[in-house]
């Protein structure tokens, strides 16, 4: 009975560890967007996102330290436990890079001049909340075992993808239109700015891929299953 006790401790320590990285995570992935605000604030928000690399780190070890401790010391592990754990261990990495991106999003905020971000901050604004919701819906769907809930976050990466590619559309309209270099020395900040957000949503969708192997026991990389669902006949 204190065996089976210890246990279930476990995988409820495994579990609040995970939903603290995850919210972390989208906590900075919002931040990182009002870093790039223009408006009074944007510089802390900056900083508080750049200030928890050491949490996101305690956090991922902890976590793999748990999942590693529960598959050596307490086989055998029931199905759905074991889904749980083995997908955690493979989430974690998820999170944690979308995490790391956001810092990488918050140094870049910090090079660039406000007024060089003002064509672009509603657009930035729309992918930081899409990319923190995608994360919130992801880990959501994880943490109840959902496939519907996942299936939510795969059709939330098409409104992400759309505004990376809008802005895209105006870095380039910028850069053309620019009259000396002088006016283009920040575009490829932009533009990377605008990729990290779209690959944060990449990585919700593989958060949201270890929920369906929760729910099914399945795993299969939604955007490889998706093109080939979308692939056409080769009549081989």
């Amino acid at each position: 009975m204190q065996t089976r006790s210890k246990y279930l401790k476990q995988l409820e320590g495994l579990e609040a560890s995970l939903t603290r990285l995850a919210e972390k995570a989208t906590a900075d992935v919002r931040a990182a967007g009002a870093s790039l605000s223009g408006e009074e604030g944007a510089a802390d928000a900056a900083e508080a996102v750049l200030a928890g690399s050491e949490a996101e780190r305690r956090l991922r070890a902890e976590i793999e330290r748990a999942c590693l401790d529960i598959m050596l010391l307490q086989q055998p592990l029931v199905a759905d436990d074991l889904r749980f754990v083995s997908g955690a261990f493979r989430a974690v990495s998820d999170i944690a890079h979308i995490d790391s991106m956001t810092r990488d999003v918050a140094y870049l905020s910090q090079g660039i001049p406000a007024e060089e971000t003002a064509e672009l901050r509603g657009v930035f604004a729309e992918l930081s909340e899409r990319c923190a919701v995608m994360v919130e819906t992801a880990f959501d769907a994880f943490r109840s075992s959902s496939e519907e809930r996942a299936n939510e976050v795969y059709a939330l990466d098409d409104e992400v993808d759309r505004l990376y590619h809008q802005a895209e559309a105006i870095v380039v309209g910028l850069i053309r239109s620019a009259a000396d270099d002088a006016e283009i020395e920040f575009m490829p900040e932009l533009f990377m700015v605008a990729k990290y957000f779209e690959r944060m949503g990449d990585d919700a969708q593989r958060l949201a891929d270890w929920a369906v192997f929760r729910a099914t026991g399945e795993h299969e990389v939604y955007s490889v299953a998706h093109s080939k669902k979308g692939a056409e006949p080769t009549g081989e």
